[in-house]
């Protein structure tokens, strides 16, 4: 198998959004082609889109061909989409790993991009549950926000993990959000603030969770020789999990705060990249609530299983600390349109391991982490690392 590095990489600005889906596009598609003047879009011989619901907020499907013709691409040895719910961006990043390192392309765009509050809020919320089983839970109420409800108070209740403890995660992220002009939130939160927000389901507050954000990303993915071509700072794609343990809740582990498909998919990353997770400086991991990102800690090896609120409240989480998590706001403050998360989390990696990330720069990083899960029982792990790692 070929090596394979990114060489290039835009983001949109997150929000609620009057832009169009096709807009996003062009946003993201600009931002990365601006950002690596090397390529031109004539130049790109594959492009994977990754997206969730453009049928029902874009009234708009062949999203990869229509994503192509705005941005001048001419695909001539890949052209797809991924659903795959919230871990969609970043199952397309492996899409596109997988066709280079085989030797079928050697340039290829990896786009994610949603429009999620269309035409109205209450018509997001509906559109949502349809990344859960519809008939046997969405329809009964058991959407995204419970679920991990009941995996917080499993937490809770097997390892003592405080309210307090769930908040610093999103003072945290609220903080670092306010460090990056794209993100959805830029005014930070204190922890007063996260701790009075209103409930969504006991005990994740507002604050606690991430919004329904419109936006995309993209990254540029090439082989060895045409990334060596493109720039003198490759940052190289080392290895890659993904494992799934159930699609409904009943199908899951009975314990709701272990997550034994993050587990195996870290494993998997690490073994393949040569590193541990102790090497790692920088990571991105899918807090689509606070509780996640505690459990991930925990079942991503940065720390022993049931010490991740002690991990956050002592700051070793965040600048200063053993890694830091989620320097570009998280879901939590950056915000969550589902597609295009997972391309974000590795345009953040790309500019901090280059040293590009200005005042959210992780001090000399080397090796960064990029995880994504699509509900509690299906997760996607990628390791990035410099030239030098």
């Amino acid at each position: 198998m070929r090596k394979v590095a990114v060489v290039g990489a835009g983001v949109s600005k997150f929000g609620v959004r009057k832009a169009s889906y096709r807009d996003l596009i062009w946003e993201a598609g600009k931002a990365c082609f601006d950002a690596t003047p090397a390529v031109k879009p004539k130049d790109v011989e594959g492009l994977v889109v990754g997206s969730v619901l453009p049928e029902r907020t874009a009234f708009q499907s062949h999203i990869s061909s229509m994503a192509a013709e705005a941005l001048g691409i001419r695909p001539s040895a890949l052209s797809a989409r991924t659903e795959h719910m919230c871990a969609s961006g970043t199952v397309g990043i492996r899409y596109a790993y997988a066709f280079i390192a085989a030797g079928l392309a050697d340039l290829v765009m990896v786009l994610g991009v949603e429009k999620l509050n269309q035409p109205s809020g209450d018509e997001a919320i509906l559109n949502m549950g349809t990344g859960v089983d519809r008939e046997w839970e969405a329809a009964f109420g058991l959407t995204a926000p419970p679920c991990f409800a009941l995996a917080a108070q499993r937490h809770i209740a097997a390892y003592g993990t405080t309210e307090e403890q769930l908040a610093m995660v999103g003072v945290k992220n609220h903080t670092h959000a306010s460090k990056n002009p794209t993100a959805h939130f830029q005014k930070g939160a204190t922890l007063d603030q996260v701790l009075c927000s209103r409930m969504i389901s006991t005990p994740l507050r507002l604050f606690m969770c991430s919004p329904i954000t419109d936006g995309a990303a993209a990254v540029l993915v090439a082989s060895e020789d045409r990334a060596r071509d493109l720039t003198d700072r490759p940052v190289w794609i080392r290895g890659t999990g993904q494992a799934l343990d159930g699609f409904q809740l009943t199908s899951l582990h009975e314990d709701y705060a272990h997550w034994p498909a993050l587990e195996r998919a870290g494993r998997a990353a690490y073994r393949m990249a040569g590193v541990t997770a102790g090497d790692v400086d920088v990571a991105e991991v899918h807090d689509c609530f606070a509780i996640a990102e505690l459990i991930a800690y925990e079942e991503l090896g940065f720390c022993r299983k049931g010490e991740a609120g002690p991990f956050v409240a002592h700051g070793r989480s965040d600048y200063g600390g053993e890694v830091v998590v989620n320097p570009r706001g998280g879901l939590i403050g950056c915000g969550h349109p589902l597609g295009a998360t997972g391309v974000a989390q590795a345009a953040e990696v790309f500019a901090q391991l280059r040293g590009e990330a200005g005042a959210r720069q992780v001090p000399d990083a080397a090796v960064g982490l990029t995880h994504n899960n699509s509900g509690m029982g299906e997760h996607v792990v990628m390791i990035y690392g410099r030239e030098d790692r």
